[in-house]
């Protein structure tokens, strides 16, 4: 049987290193295990060197490679444009994407900064209302344990929401001759272990709970102050040079907060942990019952059920590979786990579908702004002592 072609999604991609690659897999995987309505096509991936470029498309899987981003929005073989570039570049090309009519994707955060956020929301809603759809890859929001986590939340399986416990730690910084790369430098990632890990966390306590944060107080600590410069850097991989250059960001950051019922939420990202790899954590505790979450077991979701009796009450392992569990149809025979990169297959496949049925894909820009509004609440809390700072309403969210 012929089938007919499915009409093609043209994807650019800016930035090549860790994210691209996660990003690249996923596009080229998607297709191959769900049933989209549109078929992606890698045509074209942008860096700033034309020798490491063409190598990262040829090794990835792209069909062009180009040193300009500007030239890749002005494609016409360009539909969508992926933001994998360090944040204090994502509000340029995101917004110059979509005022072109392109769909865009930008890694979380969604920018350095709130006013960053506030014109990419402004400019994502008015392209919105011309068919241009744009997303925030806070990618942990497709683990199929935690999809299955929030379906139970939102069913009531434990009842009103009472607390959250997240925490984010890992390790590869704790050395202190770890070399400084654009992730130690605020002009580049606007934030350290807050931003880049931290930023997760807050978004699951919004997905899972269906609330926003009104309020936090916080605490940013920076551990080592100096460090060997690198020389070359490959994603988190990176050589020391022998020069040593100033640290501008946060090593870790601690954070109380409520949401808006008032329950309470306790934060902490670090990446001094030394023995936590990628130790993602949360644990939402209900007037019925908890759910806890370890992306170190990330194929299984734990729930304790306050109804049962107490003599045999107990958090109850529930494994998460069964094919009425959320993305499960399409991979493996119940009990073969999924890993890191299935996540980002997901978002590629909400993506897609979103922007073929013409429906706004989530997290939207105006969800990454809130959380953009409660990093920037817990840094000026920080500076101010740990004082209670609010975190402001966003009546778009």
């Amino acid at each position: 049987m012929v089938q007919t072609p499915k009409p093609r999604l043209g994807i650019a991609m800016i930035g090549y290193a860790f994210m691209g690659r996660a990003h690249s897999h996923a596009w080229r995987t998607a297709p191959r295990f769900f049933d989209l309505p549109l078929e992606p096509e890698l045509t074209v991936v942008a860096g700033r060197s034309p020798e490491r470029v063409t190598a990262a498309a040829h090794t990835l899987g792209w069909a062009a490679a180009e040193t300009d981003w500007r030239r890749v929005i002005e494609r016409d073989d360009v539909d969508l444009v992926d933001i994998c570039t360090p944040g204090d570049s994502h509000a340029e090309i995101a917004e110059a994407a979509l005022q072109a009519g392109k769909h865009v994707l930008v890694e979380k955060p969604l920018a350095n900064s709130v006013h960053e956020a506030e014109a990419m929301t402004a400019a994502a809603r008015e392209a919105a209302s011309r068919g241009v759809r744009s997303m925030v890859g806070f990618t942990y929001r497709r683990v199929p344990a935690l999809q299955l986590a929030q379906q139970l939340i939102a069913e009531g399986r434990i009842g009103t929401v009472r607390q959250v416990r997240a925490q984010y730690l890992q390790d590869w910084l704790a050395d202190p001759d770890a070399p400084l790369t654009w992730r130690l430098d605020k002009s580049k990632a606007g934030s350290g272990a807050l931003g880049d890990i931290g930023a997760h966390i807050v978004d699951l306590t919004c997905f899972l709970t269906g609330q926003r944060f009104a309020g936090v107080s916080g605490m940013l600590q920076t551990f080592v102050h100096e460090r060997p410069v690198a020389e070359t850097a490959d994603g988190l991989r990176a050589s020391a040079g022998s020069q040593r250059g100033p640290v501008t960001v946060d090593d870790a950051a601690f954070v109380t907060g409520r949401l808006s019922s008032g329950a309470p939420v306790i934060l902490e990202a670090s990446r001094f942990a030394w023995g936590r790899k990628n130790a993602m954590r949360i644990e939402v505790t209900g007037s019925i019952g908890a759910l806890a979450f370890d992306f170190e077991d990330m194929n299984v979701l734990e729930l304790f059920d306050a109804e049962e009796p107490a003599r045999t009450a107990g958090f109850r392992r529930v494994l998460v590979t069964e094919p009425d569990h959320p993305f499960l149809e399409a991979w493996w025979p119940p009990g073969h786990g999924l890993g890191y990169e299935h996540g980002f297959t997901h978002q590629a496949v909400d993506l897609i579908r979103a922007v073929a049925n013409g429906e706004n894909p989530e997290p939207s820009f105006a969800q990454g702004l809130h959380v953009q509004r409660v990093l920037d609440a817990v840094e000026r809390s920080s500076d101010s002592g740990n004082r209670w700072t609010e975190v402001p309403s966003n009546t778009a969210v």
